[in-house]
């Protein structure tokens, strides 16, 4: 099993502490909300939504995909970090066999937000992973980001 690691930053003009509310800690709501045709729904099949949850993300008529699970190996309120690994699901394919995330938020110099992501995929045998191969997944991400951004920035009351 080989392991492949990348990392991705976004930035936002929203703070860290109110976009961890609303990307991290309220997703499960939010992202269908926001993006219905990608995420259709969340479903905790396991645990309490802390530490150990496993969730069942059933992505909309707008994906590829029709499922995965996730569990949370990591949730950090003080210091705005959420790590989590994809255990199951049709985004996993026959060479990879589990990508854990871990996501950190952190204050840019203009008020707003750094988000930042390792991404660490674990291959079946020797396959390698290639950045090019991951570049459609990161801008999926990158747009969910984005309508989530658009939702706090249309709606400033929400997550304070």
């Amino acid at each position: 099993m080989g392991v492949f690691t990348y990392e991705t930053e976004f930035t936002s003009v929203i703070p860290p502490e109110k976009l961890f509310k609303a990307f991290i800690l309220d997703a499960d709501n939010l992202i269908p909300k926001v993006a219905p045709t990608a995420v259709k729904g969340t479903e905790i099949l396991e645990g309490d939504g802390g530490v150990g949850t496993i969730k069942k993300v059933t992505f909309g008529e707008g994906s590829q995909y029709g499922y995965v699970k996730h569990k949370v190996d990591g949730i950090d309120k003080d210091n705005l970090t959420y790590s989590y690994t994809l255990i199951e699901g049709d985004a996993l394919s026959d060479v990879i066999e589990k990508i854990a995330y871990d996501i950190k938020l952190v204050a840019s110099p203009n008020g707003g937000s750094i988000v930042k992501t390792i991404s660490h995929y674990h291959t079946k045998g020797d396959v390698e992973i290639k950045e090019e191969q991951v570049k459609a997944g990161k801008e999926k991400a990158a747009g969910l980001f984005k309508l989530v951004e658009a939702y706090l920035l249309a709606n400033p009351d929400a997550y304070n």
